[in-house]
């Protein structure tokens, strides 16, 4: 499998793709989608492959479950109408408690079948069918998708559709990273493809949906067994040459265990990207501020330092939150910084990162102080945890002569954005000494 990489439109935490400087960008470099457009996403696998026991479309990443952050980067693009989820019959109920959680609007769901071909086209015939139990607005052009790849760029996509608009078909490719090879029953090598000549077929794949939900309803029973390609069914059944598009190497899905890792570490990077340093008024806190902001620069973070967080100007672009303080953290100023955010639809997809940094101005740190807040820090970030509020407690000791200083704000800056980065809640309410 080709090395998964991160990109800077690649994944939702960044959020760009939905607001008004951005369509309005988007829609000077490409045309605009006023047509309807769904999406069928096909989750009804077991998963066999990954090893585990729970099929991977369900896997939890960060303590949310893959299939969410798939449709969240459908569900995220304004002229996306509806996604329709098709799941295993016993997976129903599941499917129900994910969207209600996690606040997907725009998700049906289908019952899957026994195969990934008849998945799908229980899919499609939720637009179509009578007693689907569903009356849903027939798309004219439909994405298939899969539900374990979770990292779409919302511009790809957009080439997808309108060229599946323009073209009828349209699908998804990337190089062949190895030979393939043709095998005799005996397991010996039979013939070698020249690799050039060929290319991986992956998703998104965009249709005309009447040309999809044509060749699915002349598919025969030996193509609903064992067929998997979409584009081939449009181009023998409905005569339809799929046009395709090279697309990015953020477009590999989750297939074996270690892709669950790999996936968690792109979100991690891609969620850890922004922050906010909230500097306060006092003098010692504001030059903190700033050696930390150099500091976290430096480590690859963007970052902007102010003074409160009335100051914050969107708190869409960062979920995370470095408080320096002269006090230990309280539940109110916990409140305010999160305040507007926890209406959000998004605050229950990512969370909220509280890195509270308690200066302390004596000469040295006060070990009994720090035993006396521990219990307090300790129920306090349990009590937020609960508000999907991961809140970490640094202590330093502030000492203006202090020949070490400089040594100690760089521990400050790499225990921050280790704790950022790494998202860990065994480490909720420790104090951590810098």
């Amino acid at each position: 499998m080709e090395e998964p990489t991160s990109t800077s439109e690649g994944f939702p935490p960044q959020m760009p793709s939905t607001t008004a400087d951005s369509l309005a960008v988007n829609s000077q470099r490409y045309p605009i989608v006023n047509y309807p457009v769904s999406v069928v996403l096909p989750a009804a696998g077991s998963g066999e492959r990954t090893g585990l026991r729970t099929p991977k479309q369900f896997c939890s990443i960060l303590g949310r479950p893959l299939i969410s952050y798939t449709i969240h980067a459908f569900e995220r693009i304004l002229w996306i109408d509806t996604i329709v989820v098709v799941v295993p019959k016993e997976s129903h109920c599941l499917m129900e408690d994910i969207i209600l959680k996690y606040n997907h609007t725009k998700v049906k769901i289908v019952d899957g079948g026994s195969t990934r071909h008849r998945s799908i086209f229980n899919g499609l015939r939720a637009f179509s069918e009578q007693g689907t139990g569903f009356n849903l607005q027939k798309p004219e052009v439909v994405i298939i998708h899969d539900a374990v790849r979770p990292f779409l760029e919302e511009d790809f996509l957009h080439k997808i559709t309108v060229c599946a608009k323009d073209h009828g078909v349209c699908g998804a490719i990337r190089p062949l990273v190895s030979t393939v090879v043709a095998a005799t029953t005996e397991g010996k090598l039979d013939h070698t493809l020249e690799r050039a000549r060929y290319r991986a077929s992956e998703m998104p794949q965009g249709f005309i949906y009447d040309i999809i939900y044509e060749a699915y309803q002349k598919c025969s029973e030996a193509e609903f067994e064992f067929g998997t390609e979409c584009l081939d069914l449009a181009l023998r059944h409905c005569g339809v040459s799929a046009k395709l598009m090279e697309g990015p190497p953020t477009l590999w899905k989750v297939t074996y265990s270690q892709d669950v890792v790999s996936a968690e570490a792109i979100i991690k990077e891609s969620l850890s990207q922004y922050a906010y340093i909230i500097a306060g008024q006092c003098m010692e806190t504001q030059h903190l501020s700033n050696l930390m902001k150099n500091g976290l620069t430096e480590a690859g973070m963007v970052v902007d330092v102010v003074p409160s967080t009335e100051k914050i100007r969107n708190l869409s672009t960062s979920r995370n939150f470095i408080k320096l303080s002269m006090c230990w953290p309280n539940l109110a100023e916990i409140k305010e910084m999160t305040s507007g955010s926890e209406d959000t639809k998004d605050f229950a997809l990512y969370p909220v990162i509280i890195c509270w940094v308690y200066l302390n101005v004596s000469d040295c740190v006060s070990t009994q102080s720090e035993n006396d807040e521990a219990p307090n820090v300790m129920t306090l970030a349990e009590d937020v945890q609960n508000r999907n509020i991961l809140l970490y407690c640094v202590q330093v000791c502030y000492n203006k002569p202090c020949t070490l200083w400089e040594r100690r704000v760089k521990k400050v800056c790499e225990i921050t954005a280790g704790l950022i980065r790494q998202r860990s809640s065994s480490l909720i309410g420790q104090i951590l000494q810098a």
